[in-house]
């Protein structure tokens, strides 16, 4: 069974759940809450939505509108709308409270909110309607196949009980082989982790998600998860395959768009991703101004302006990039690995030099609720420290980092893979170059080693960062290596040929110089006028 696998996604966010949310968060004030979002929001009526994609499964209700909003919070469910799933859920359930089903369709939704009292009790709703209600012996086994999950989640991770519930969607399969939820939820049950959710697929869940489009081809949930596969698998283009396919099938759906502009982004064609981010966030905000909901609910929020902001960057569109990531920063964020990737509005000020706000941002993440994020700002902060010259507290801040990360679990510290970027900077500029430069070449390897879309954009700031502390540590062959690892992590990339370009005019290639920096040129098209990089490309060609 494979290890829990952190990405920017989707990773993470509300949907990998990594830890239960902090009592504070939960539950401010005296409003009854399910997650970090207000009880009351979860239960508003709705009316029937269109363009979101086509799911359906049969259920026990002898009324057609509880069927289709079902079918709604189905549809819901599979791209990851928690808030939109639990609605539709509590609509069918208004029309027929018999409805064991939507119960279960809570509980599924609950867990996206990391809110797992919430999830046992919708659980346990399906688990006495079907006690008591006339269900269909598939509604009965995948309520039990639910139980079966939960029994493993709360067992931290027993292999018995991962078996049986492994062997009950496999039962139920051989009872229903037609049902495309059934292999699903194999495919689930192979990634590894209970609440990947379609995420940390890899070589043995392709088959399962394979079978589900074989059976319902023009309903999208598997080619969601296929997509996620294929991110996780490298196979890019068969990824971009499978997005565009469900962009199609859910036009109205935000994380449709977002999806596509992942694979977009990897495939090298920025511009187009960009496109489908921004899209992606309008049809955000046409959702919060309609519904009247507001974006601090919406985990989806912080994750597509990430990705957008990174792309921005990528394009040399820094104040783009710079407003982006101001909102991504402002906004809250409910689950550790989305409290980590905060970390991204520091970054971003410190490669553009701006020190002291770096530090400022820096502090800010000090005090998360979560290791991962305090972990985050101690080692952004050291960063930022030792370019202010203050090495004392540079090296009090790392060793407060340390300390964060033994409250992390060794799963999760195995993919933060830049742990070390601050303590290699420290033995670099204390003359330990050789030490410095295994570590920071060990750093490259593992950031280039983490896949899905998030890790790899991520990926391409932290390398391009090493580069710039080789340079100004007058560590030359570590800024050429840096370089050259940039240009192959993401040839699209201008700032690799720049780095290189910079490398080569230090030892007196003039010929590489040149041709580096015109490469650089031609990809920085669309950079901002003012962009300093490209004032320093103009005046060494």
């Amino acid at each position: 069974m494979k290890q829990l696998n952190h990405r920017y996604a989707c990773l993470g966010l509300a949907l990998l759940g990594l830890a239960a949310l902090p009592a504070t968060a939960q539950h401010e004030g005296h409003e009854a809450m399910v997650g970090w979002v207000p009880e009351e929001l979860l239960e508003r009526p709705l009316s029937l939505r269109q363009s979101i994609g086509t799911v359906h499964a049969k259920v026990s209700t002898g009324n057609p509108q509880a069927q289709t909003f079902y079918d709604q919070g189905l549809a819901y469910l599979h791209s990851f709308d928690w808030i939109e799933a639990a609605r539709s859920f509590h609509q069918a359930l208004r029309l027929d409270r018999q409805l064991a089903m939507a119960h279960l369709g809570l509980s599924d939704a609950y867990l996206g909110f990391s809110d797992f009292a919430a999830a046992h009790a919708a659980l346990e709703q399906a688990e006495h309607l079907a006690s008591t209600a006339a269900i269909t012996d598939s509604e009965r086994r995948k309520i039990q196949i639910r139980r079966l999950l939960f029994n493993w989640m709360d067992s931290g991770g027993n292999l018995q009980k991962y078996f049986a519930y492994r062997k009950a969607v496999t039962d139920a399969i051989s009872a229903t082989p037609d049902d495309p939820w059934l292999w699903i939820q194999r495919g689930f049950a192979d990634e590894g982790t209970p609440q990947a959710h379609g995420q940390n697929g890899g070589a043995d869940t392709l088959a399962f998600y394979q079978a589900a489009v074989a059976i319902v081809p023009n309903e999208f949930p598997a080619h969601h998860y296929l997509a996620h596969t294929y991110e996780t698998l490298g196979r890019t283009q068969d990824a971009l395959q499978q997005s565009e396919i469900y962009a199609r099938m859910a036009p109205a759906i935000p994380h449709a768009h977002h999806m596509l502009g992942h694979d977009l982004r990897r495939a090298g064609r920025t511009a187009e991703a960009v496109s489908e981010f921004e899209r992606a966030g309008q049809l955000e905000d046409t959702y919060y101004r309609t519904e009247k909901i507001p974006a601090q609910y919406d985990w989806h929020r912080v994750h597509n302006l990430s990705l957008l902001a990174m792309c921005y960057e990528t394009l040399g569109q820094m104040k783009a990039a710079e407003k982006t990531l101001r909102e991504a920063f402002a906004l809250p964020v409910y689950v550790d690995l989305a409290a980590f990737n905060r970390r991204e509005w520091p970054e971003f000020l410190l490669a553009r030099g701006r020190t002291e706000e770096a530090l400022a941002a820096a502090q800010e993440l000090v005090g998360s609720p979560w290791a991962m994020g305090r972990f985050a700002g101690h080692t952004l902060a050291a960063r930022a420290l030792l370019r202010l010259d203050r090495i004392p507290e540079a090296q009090s801040e790392v060793a407060l980092a340390e300390r964060e990360l033994e409250k992390v679990p060794v799963s999760v510290v195995n993919a933060l893979p830049d742990a070390g970027l601050a303590r290699a900077e420290i033995l670099l500029r204390s003359g330990d170059t050789n030490q410095a430069d295994k570590l920071f070449r060990a750093i490259v390897a593992d950031v280039r080693s983490v896949p899905g879309p998030d890790s790899w954009s991520q990926a391409l700031f932290q390398i391009e960062s090493i580069a710039s502390i080789a340079r100004s540590s007058n560590d030359w062959k570590l800024a050429e290596f840096a370089a050259q690892q940039m240009i192959e992590h993401d040839p699209s990339y201008a700032g690799g040929y720049y780095a290189l370009g910079l490398a080569a005019q230090h030892r007196g290639d003039t010929a590489l110089q040149r041709q580096q920096f015109a490469h650089a040129a031609q990809l920085w098209q669309k950079a901002d006028t003012d962009l300093p990089e490209r004032a320093r490309l103009t005046s060494g060609l």
